[in-house]
């Protein structure tokens, strides 16, 4: 474990001056993690009955996002860092669902997320929904920086593959 944790670049000295993009990692765990908190304001405190048909729906959102997620976790293989800084000689993927776009395990993330928002009816949960398209988009722009540095192909790559999103102006930046 110690190991993968070198590998990835994490070191004491990162989680205090954010060397390899640490503080990232921290604001989207602690988002992800406050979609365990229960709905708020509960649809019934405001006289609300949540259709079935939308937790249903709201659950199947979350069961395609971790879909999404084991899918782009599978084709990064040796190149996967929860940081956004890459490897150091890590493969550039572009195929499997990076050919669909360029971070897909943000993707899938917020598919994850409109999911509970969905099934939970909550303002909270749809707070926390937008919180996370901002860490992302951010993630994801300071990930690119370090990615166009490294790999020659990255440009063209980025310039025909959409990045979060598709046509969304915060999660796609073509």
């Amino acid at each position: 474990m110690d190991s993968f944790l070198r590998r990835w670049g994490f070191s004491w000295r990162g989680w205090l001056d954010n060397r390899h993009g640490e503080w990232w990692l921290i604001a989207q765990l602690v988002l992800i993690a406050a979609h365990a908190l229960p709905a708020w304001p509960a649809p019934a405190r405001l006289g609300l009955v949540w259709p079935w048909h939308l937790q249903l729906l709201g659950w199947g959102l979350f069961i395609l996002g971790l879909a999404l997620a084991a899918q782009a976790f599978w084709r990064l293989g040796s190149s996967l860092s929860p940081l956004p800084d890459p490897i150091p000689g890590a493969a550039l993927v572009i195929s499997g669902a990076y050919a669909r776009c360029r971070h897909p395990m943000y993707q899938a993330v917020l598919v994850c997320s409109l999911g509970v928002t969905v099934a939970l009816g909550s303002l909270l949960h749809l707070g926390l929904l937008l919180a996370l398209c901002a860490v992302l988009g951010g993630k994801a722009r300071r990930e690119e920086r370090q990615l166009l540095s490294v790999h020659s192909d990255y440009a063209a790559y980025r310039a025909s593959t959409a990045a979060i999103v598709p046509h969304l102006p915060w999660l796609d930046w073509r």
